[in-house]
């Protein structure tokens, strides 16, 4: 690569907007320490963090088998997703209930967390969050189908909890995971699993009745 191209790609910015990008990516830092509901395979509780990086690797592996979608707008889309949980934090599924304007504060949290940005890059931010919030999109209703499958997996993969939490797997984010034939043949995969680990934790109680 020449001097020329190497300028023709790495530009800069001014003064004010470096701040101001800067100040958003030390801010989203806090995604880091925002807990969810579910661990990893050695128990420590998950971040939100975590979380959306395999979801975007999960949309990365799968790319080839997305056809036509637009893989940039949907890996945006999943890098984002989360981001108002930097503030108010994570509400696990089982807790969210439809009039409790969880989805507002959310919005209204990544509106402060971009506070510090650019107003146009501030605006591209939050067209994206509600994009993924709406779903009328070819790639935010597959950012929320891969969504709950990367959660279900996470689920596979930590210590095994109780039937009850194993058992809402299996009606956990349906409409959504329904949508496309890929994420129906990963569901179907998923929920054979999580069969499997229900089949588990019903013997084992059986067995320690007896």
């Amino acid at each position: 690569m020449t001097k020329t191209d190497t300028a023709s790609v790495a530009l800069e910015a001014d003064d004010m907007r470096l701040s101001g990008l800067l100040g958003f990516l030390q801010a989203a830092e806090q995604l880091k320490d925002t807990l969810r509901s579910g661990s990893t395979r050695n128990g420590r509780r998950e971040s939100t963090a975590e979380h959306s990086w395999r979801l975007a690797l999960m949309i990365l592996v799968f790319e080839k088998e997305l056809g036509e979608v637009d893989i940039l707008r949907l890996l945006k889309l999943s890098l984002i997703h989360d981001l108002g949980e930097a503030i108010s934090g994570d509400i696990p599924a089982p807790e969210q209930n439809p009039g409790d304007d969880r989805q507002e504060r959310e919005r209204h949290d990544f509106q402060v967390l971009c506070s510090s940005l650019p107003s146009d890059m501030a605006q591209d931010l939050l067209s994206l969050w509600d994009e993924y919030t709406q779903a009328q999109t070819l790639e935010a209703r597959l950012a929320k189908a891969f969504d709950k499958l990367e959660t279900m997996l996470q689920h596979q993969l930590m210590p095994p909890r109780s039937v009850i939490f194993h058992d809402f797997n299996l009606s956990y984010g349906r409409s959504h995971t329904d949508g496309f034939p890929l994420t129906r043949q990963i569901r179907a995969r998923v929920d054979a699993r999580t069969r499997e680990i229900i089949a588990e934790l019903e013997s084992e109680q059986t067995s320690h009745a007896c």
